[in-house]
């Protein structure tokens, strides 16, 4: 039996003394396409089966990654490497879980050594889609230090902000954001130790490169609490200034295993590529975590920006079988003339971040032969509803809920609602707080004990329950809609848009009235042939093709044409900021 299986983790103990099998891995067959789970056999059975006991010490580094280490060496698992990295210049990183976890101790060496930090010290890394940002990763996990990953499209405004926040002793960056840094620092008294991931030295900046160089790989990892706080996330602000969410060992280190088991449904044969930014929660989700919970390759190109055809190329060049990416980018990807190309490996497709639009998903399955599995969730949580392999998928819904959590839609008071009935979307969190869920918004209590009502946790979005338990998102609480009585929430309106040939994108929000109050208004960037058109008269079309595709009195009274829509650094689309403009013009 192998290491792994000391792991006091009822969940994963079965599944690794199968993988400890020689020959019990299954091999990537020729019917790839196919929606036939590996690791379970039904969303029944998975609901039914599944349990997960919290050990009281647990560390991802060396209670899963060190764990894979074991198994590898001990010749029980497929020949995918841990990590596998390119960056479309011809460069290539392949590291085995021994060489991952060697490179890891020496950094955390550095963190503890020449950056002097204590366990439960903050770390900010905000790095793009390179070797390093992985590394930190592992090495905050071994020293015990908090990681709060950053994006790098944050301002220098953005940079003091978390800085202050957070009181951070440690940041991490590259030559693009280090000038930033160094505008802000002064202002920063926490702040104490700068490292920078650079060909080139800075002064008063240590070189990660060159310290790599000169550190042991002699390191111990720190023996962690599940219940201490392992990482911060700041939310990507689309409703007010961003907030800082803590996660402990726990919550993500055992909670991703969910996403990874049943969403991802990833054996260590795959090779997953996810395209979210480092700076999000995405990427513990499905670029750090979920992955190598599983043994699974986690696969990395590093792209300055998203380009549809790098996408498209490196799909049908790799072997990469499972893709996760925002429905934004499939969207992008589909408008692409996809016929050139194979993707002989790819058999599993998940979408998460916000809403997929059923055309998205129709296009996607014509030009593939796939479906995308649509997976919601929120930087609070791990998976919380999914579509999962083997499972009938409604296009529009996003599935049934994860085994982690009990999720209702619930009225005012906390009352659970019946299917078919719109009302918040919540999760029962007492008696027993479900583990992948974060522990509080840090240094701001009053938010947290907002999100409670009755038993449950309110996530803040709307939607509903269907008579099959599928379940349907509506609209952010806020993006809802009032007119004449009607709640109308703006992801249906958006969807009927983008069926229509001329509407690239659109935001829909809600616009003063005289008669009804508000109705509903539609900002829309159109595809480029449709711009030379007779505006008015196309407004009309549009307005007909939403009557048609959904309910009339759904359709967008007031639409604008905008050459593009405001959004937030992740990508989402701040229709706050456009419901303020409307309500301002009054």
């Amino acid at each position: 039996t192998p290491a792994l299986v000391t792991m006091k983790i009822p969940l994963h103990i079965k599944y690794f003394q199968r993988l400890a099998i020689p020959g019990s891995v299954r091999a990537l067959h020729k019917d790839y396409r196919t929606a036939t789970p590996q690791n379970f056999t039904s969303y029944e059975s998975m609901k039914q089966d599944f349990k997960l006991e919290i050990p009281e010490y647990f560390n991802f580094a060396s209670d899963v990654l060190d764990q894979w280490t074991n198994i590898e060496k001990a010749g029980k698992k497929p020949s995918n490497p841990a990590f596998w990295w390119i960056n479309g210049n011809g460069e290539e990183v392949r590291w085995s879980f021994e060489e991952l976890g060697s490179l890891s101790r020496k950094f955390a060496n550095i963190l503890t050594e020449a950056c002097a930090l204590q366990r439960g010290e903050r770390v900010i890394v905000i790095l793009p889609r390179i070797p390093e940002w992985w590394l930190a990763n592992v090495a905050c996990l071994r020293t015990g230090t908090v990681l709060i990953p950053g994006t790098t499209q944050l301002t220098q405004k953005d940079i003091l902000y978390r800085l202050q926040s957070s009181k951070a002793k440690c940041i991490i960056t590259n030559d693009i954001l280090a000038p930033a840094v160094d505008a802000v620092a002064p202002k920063c008294e926490d702040l104490r130790c700068k490292l920078i991931v650079s060909q080139n030295s800075r002064e008063g900046w240590g070189n990660l490169k060159e310290m790599m160089k000169h550190a042991s790989d002699n390191h111990t990892c720190v023996k962690t609490k599940h219940n201490e706080m392992m990482s911060i996330y700041f939310t990507s602000g689309t409703t007010g200034p961003p907030k800082m969410i803590g996660h402990t060992h726990s919550s993500f280190g055992l909670g991703l295993s969910v996403n990874g088991r049943f969403w991802l449904d990833l054996t260590p044969s795959d090779v997953m590529w996810n395209t979210s930014d480092t700076g999000w929660a995405k990427s513990a989700w499905s670029s750090v975590f979920s992955p190598w919970i599983q043994g699974a390759c986690i696969f990395a190109h590093y792209l300055p920006r998203f380009e549809p055809i790098s996408i498209l190329q490196t799909l049908s060049k790799f072997p990469v079988t499972v893709f996760c990416s925002a429905p934004t980018a499939y969207r992008m990807l589909i408008q692409s003339d996809m016929t050139s190309y194979t993707f002989k490996s790819l058999k599993h497709c998940v979408s998460a971040g916000e809403p997929i639009n059923p055309e998205v998903t129709e296009q996607w399955r014509k030009q593939t032969g796939l479906d995308i599995y649509e997976g919601y969730g929120q930087t609070e949580t791990v998976l919380i509803c999914g579509n999962f392999k083997g499972m009938k998928i409604k296009p529009g819904s996003m599935g049934k809920p994860s085994p982690a959590f009990d999720v209702k839609i619930l009225d005012v008071n906390g009352n659970v609602l019946p299917p078919g009935q719109e009302g918040d979307i919540g999760i029962q969190v007492l008696p027993n707080r479900p583990f992948g869920l974060f522990t509080h918004y840090v240094d701001n209590p009053s938010k947290t004990s907002a999100t409670l009502r009755g038993n449950f946790y309110i996530t803040g979005d709307r939607g509903y329950m269907d008579e099959d338990g599928y379940f349907w998102f509506v609209a952010r609480s806020d993006d809802v809609i009032l007119s004449s009585g009607y709640r109308i929430g703006p992801f249906e309106v958006e969807s009927a848009l983008a069926e229509h040939p001329s509407v690239s994108e659109s935001a829909v929000v809600s616009s003063p009235d005289s008669i009804r109050g508000e109705v509903v208004k539609a900002f829309i960037v159109l595809n480029p042939e449709y711009k030379s058109q007779d505006q008015e008269q196309l407004k009309k079309e549009i307005q007909e093709h939403v009557k048609k595709t959904t309910a009339p009195y759904k359709y967008p009274r007031k639409i604008e044409f905008i050459q593009e829509l405001p959004k937030t650094i992740s990508g989402k689309i701040k229709r706050n900021e456009l419901r303020k403009k409307e309500w301002k013009t009054m």
